[in-house]
């Protein structure tokens, strides 16, 4: 008989989770405009450019007022967020176009980028755990747990140049970076794959060693259990021992790392972006940074600290889903 599934506790779970979150994003962008208030960086400076050389103190005092930061930080900050709380993000003074616009262009290429990855590190490392938990201590196990233990030591960045160099300059079977080709116009679906593949594969890569780890522990911890010595004792294939039994019980713990590597992932994101110029979120947050800009600052922090906080809600669902004895009580 089919276990029902416990609609309701889950719900309520995702709205005290959600309640959670209100002062927290709430605290998160007030520090944001903390820290950028306490920024040496001018934005006005920044904006104005070069031509900020050549300007007169009244046009930059002009400037400040028109960019809204002569005003005192509470101001600023509290401004921002009543507009944000009606759909207003306000305008990027880096990018000269509303925020809600630099978002939009940019987010599906990152989320793009940031689903193949985390499909290929959990796809990869769920098979190569189970297959090295198998035979614990053999050939395999040896082999790609160093290997495990080294990726997890490398900087994401230095994979993706190692990658271009690889792949694209010595191989020259894949792109170095991009969306599409440089003699192109046209962005179609063969281009943005052939692209996607360095990048998606070096950050899945490098996310690749935990999920490894973590389902070769749990499934040599379960295969030494009880119910699966009862399993091989009632004549089970070997297959459905594995499958049906130790790999359930192994990938409990997996489904909490889902959640604990979203700030991972959005970090190596960053930098997978910036190496392969991949036109996803992390060319914006770079200039933001950069440049002071408060608005695109914010919404960016905004979206992950969300991302975060819904990829530890994923990870408690799925783990109660998983598991019977979890009740959704947090």
């Amino acid at each position: 008989m089919s276990r029902r599934l416990p609609w309701g506790p889950m719900a309520r779970m995702a709205g005290r989770r959600v309640l959670f979150a209100v002062p927290v994003l709430g605290v998160v962008t007030f520090g944001v405009f903390a820290v950028a208030a306490a920024s040496p960086f001018d934005p006005v400076k920044a904006y104005a450019g070069t031509a900020g050389l050549t300007a007169s103190q009244e046009n930059l005092d002009q400037l400040r007022a028109n960019l809204g930061v002569d005003q005192p930080l509470v101001a600023r900050w509290w401004d921002w967020l009543t507009s944000a709380l009606q759909g207003d993000f306000g305008d990027s003074s880096v990018m000269r176009q509303p925020v809600a616009d630099v978002i939009a262009e940019r987010m599906g290429w990152s989320v793009l980028l940031a689903a193949t990855a985390f499909l290929v590190a959990i796809l990869l490392g769920t098979g190569l755990g189970v297959l090295a938990a198998r035979r614990p201590g053999g050939w395999l196990d040896r082999c790609v747990s160093s290997a495990a233990y080294t990726l997890e030591a490398a900087p994401a960045f230095w994979l993706g140049l190692l990658a271009i160099w690889f792949f694209a300059l010595k191989l020259d079977v894949l792109p170095a970076g991009g969306l599409t080709d440089a003699a192109s116009d046209v962005v179609t679906f063969g281009q943005v794959a052939s692209h996607l593949v360095l990048p998606a594969a070096v950050l899945g890569i490098s996310q690749l060693p935990w999920f490894f780890l973590y389902v070769r522990q749990g499934v040599a911890d379960a295969l030494a259990e009880d119910p699966v010595r009862g399993a091989r004792a009632r004549g089970l294939s070997e297959r459905t021992v594995l499958l049906g039994h130790a790999l359930r019980s192994g990938m409990l713990p997996m489904l909490t790392l889902i959640g604990s590597r979203v700030p991972e992932l959005i970090t190596g994101a960053l930098l997978v972006e910036t190496v392969f110029s991949w036109p996803g979120i992390a060319a914006a947050t770079v200039e933001a940074a950069t440049s002071v800009d408060f608005s695109l600052l914010a919404a960016l922090t905004v979206l992950a600290t969300a991302a975060v906080l819904l990829g530890n809600l994923l990870s408690d669902l799925l783990y109660g889903l998983a598991d019977p004895r979890v009740a959704f009580d947090g």
